[in-house]
C-alpha cells in the first residue's frame, strides 16, 4: 500500500486547471486563510514548472468567480471568509455511501436487526449491560459520589490511579498525575491534536488506519501522509523517507492490535521506529483502545519510550460501553497542566458520574469477568470468521493474535467499494478498504468485525454483494 499523503483528486485537465486547484486546495485546507496574500504569479511560476501566462489565466479566472481579489500595486489575496469547514471536501473525493463519516452514520443509525459487520463495535448483547445498571444504582445509592457537580480538573482520583495499575501491566509507568481523565479516545485524541498541532503540520498514520484518525486531523487542518501498515507495524524504510520528505510533527497509530488489519507491532519495529523519532523530532500518539482485547500484551510504545515523546490514549467504549463516555491521556508530566487547561477551555472536564461508574465496575470484578468471557468469545468468533470468509474466496491478510478485527482481500479485482454498494442496498453495512486508506490503495480489502459475522446471513449477503459486483464489472466491460 503506497504512501500518499490523503486528499488525492482526479487530475487538472489543463495547466491551468492545475494551477486553479493548487490555490482552491490550499483555500479550503485554510492554509491560505482569507485576506491572506496569494503567491506571486513568479513565485506560483517557478514553484508549479509553469509558464507566466499560465498563472495569469488561472488568477484572472479565481478573480472573476471571486475565490481571490487583486489589489492593484499589492497582488491577489483570498476574498471574503472562509466557507463553513466541511471535512468531506478536505479529503478525496469518494462515493457518499462509502464515505468514512457516512459509513460512522449509516452503522449508528441503522435499526436493529441490520447486518453490521462493517462497524467498529460489539453487539450489545456481548456488552455487560445488567452490571452497567448496577453500577449507576450503586453509584446513585451512594452518599459520597456527587452527581450534581463538575468532576475535579484532572478526573475522579481513584479511577486515575486504578488506571495507573492497569496502564503499569502493559508496561507504561504512568503516577495517577500523568493521566487525565477525557471523555472517550476521541475526545483526548482531540485534545492532544489541539495541544501539539498548528494549522498546516503534517502529521503521519498508518495507510491503511481507523479512518477517523483522517477526520479528525483534517479539522485540524492537518496536512496527513500516509506509510504502508505491514504485519510487523509501519514499513521503516517508507517511514524514514516520509521523516526526511515532509518532516512531520506527530505520528498517530495503534501497536497493540491494529486497526484494521489486527497486526501487531513487533519489538524490533517498535525501537527502531522510536529511534528514528528522536533523530527526527516526531511525537507520537499511541490509540491503545484495544489493550484489553490482548490475553498477552504485545508491545507498547509508550512502555519502550516511557512517556517521554510517546502519548498514550485510550477508553472503555469498546470494551465496556459506548454509552458510559470515559476516557484518558497518560502523557509526559510536564504536558499535563497545559492538557488540562485545554480540556477545561472546551469542555469544562470530563463527566464524573461516568468515571464514578466505570471505577466500580472495575473495582467490584465485573470488568475483570466481562474480559474473561470477552475474549473466549471473539476467540471463538475470530476462528469462524476466519473459516467463512476463507470459503467465500477471500484471503487473510495475517491471523490477529486477538481483538475484533480481520482485514482480508477480496478474489479476483473485485473491488470493495462497490461490493460494500450493493450490499447496503440490501441493509447489509459492510466496511470497504479504501475507507481506511489515505493513499486509496486498499481497494481489494473489506474489514470484518468478528463479533459481528456470527450470522449466516452476513456470508450470504456477502457472496450476493460479490457476485452482483461482478456481474456489474462484466457489463461495464463489455
Amino acid at each position: 500500500m503506497a504512501d500518499h499523503e490523503s486528499g488525492q483528486t482526479a487530475q487538472p485537465a489543463t495547466r491551468v486547471d492545475a494551477v486553479m486547484h493548487n490555490l482552491r486546495e490550499r483555500i479550503a485546507s485554510r492554509s491560505l486563510m482569507p485576506g491572506a496574500r496569494v503567491p506571486s504569479i513568479r513565485v506560483m511560476t517557478d514553484a508549479l514548472g509553469v509558464s507566466k501566462s499560465t498563472v495569469v489565466e488561472a488568477y484572472d479566472r479565481l478573480v472573476a468567480e471571486g475565490a481571490i481579489v487583486a489589489r492593484r500595486g499589492s497582488g491577489f489575496f483570498v476574498s471574503g471568509h472562509a466557507p463553513p469547514l466541511a471535512l468531506a471536501d478536505l479529503g478525496p473525493r469518494l462515493d457518499r455511501e462509502v464515505d468514512p463519516l457516512w459509513l460512522t452514520r449509516q452503522s449508528l443509525e441503522a435499526a436493529s436487526g441490520v447486518l453490521k459487520p462493517g462497524c467498529g463495535w460489539m453487539p450489545p448483547s456481548w456488552m455487560p449491560e445488567d452490571g452497567v445498571r448496577r453500577a449507576l444504582r450503586a453509584v446513585a445509592r451512594d452518599p459520597q459520589a456527587s452527581l450534581a457537580e463538575y468532576a475535579s480538573p484532572s478526573g475522579l482520583p481513584a479511577l486515575r490511579q486504578q488506571l495507573a495499575w492497569r496502564l503499569a501491566q502493559h508496561g507504561v509507568e504512568a503516577s495517577p498525575e500523568q493521566i487525565v481523565l477525557t471523555d472517550g479516545a476521541t475526545h483526548a485524541l482531540d485534545l492532544v491534536c489541539r495541544f501539539l498541532l498548528e494549522p498546516g503540520d503534517t502529521v503521519l498514520i498508518d495507510d491503511p488506519c481507523y479512518f477517523n484518525f483522517q477526520a479528525l486531523l483534517r479539522a485540524h487542518r492537518a496536512r496527513v501522509v500516509g506509510v504502508p501498515y505491514t504485519r510487523t507495524g509501519p514499513d521503516l524504510v517508507a517511514f524514514e523517507r516520509a521523516l526526511i520528505e515532509h518532516r512531520p510533527r506527530l505520528y498517530v497509530t495503534n501497536s497493540a492490535i491494529h486497526n484494521p488489519t489486527g497486526a501487531t507491532l513487533a519489538p524490533a519495529v517498535a525501537h527502531r521506529l522510536l529511534k528514528l523519532a528522536g533523530e527526527h523530532g516526531l511525537l507520537i500518539v499511541e490509540d491503545d483502545i484495544f489493550a484489553d482485547f490482548e490475553d498477552e500484551a504485545a508491545p507498547r510504545l509508550a512502555a519502550f519510550d516511557g512517556l517521554s515523546r510517546v502519548v498514550s490514549i485510550g477508553s472503555f467504549s469498546k470494551t465496556l460501553s459506548a454509552a458510559v463516555r470515559c476516557g484518558y491521556i497518560a502523557a509526559s508530566a510536564e504536558w499535563i497542566e497545559p492538557l488540562i487547561d485545554l480540556k477545561l477551555a472546551t469542555s469544562f472536564g470530563n463527566g464524573q458520574l461516568a468515571a464514578s461508574v466505570v471505577h466500580r465496575l472495575l473495582v467490584d470484578g465485573t470488568y475483570r469477568r466481562h474480559l474473561e468471557t470477552m475474549r473466549t468469545r471473539l476467540a471463538d468468533a475470530m476462528g469462524e470468521t476466519v473459516t467463512r470468509i476463507g470459503h467465500a474466496g477471500l484471503e487473510l491478510w495475517t491471523r490477529p493474535r486477538a481483538g475484533l478485527f480481520v482485514w482480508a482481500r477480496l478474489p479476483g479485482s473485485l473491488d470493495a467499494a462497490d461490493v460494500a454498494r450493493h450490499a447496503l442496498a440490501k441493509d447489509v453495512v459492510f466496511a470497504p478498504g479504501n475507507v481506511f486508506s489515505a493513499s486509496q490503495s486498499a481497494a481489494g480489502f473489506l474489514r470484518f468485525n468478528v463479533s459481528q459475522c456470527n450470522r449466516p446471513k452476513v456470508y450470504e449477503a456477502l457472496q450476493r454483494a460479490m457476485d452482483a459486483s461482478a456481474a456489474s464489472a462484466m457489463r461495464a466491460g463489455a
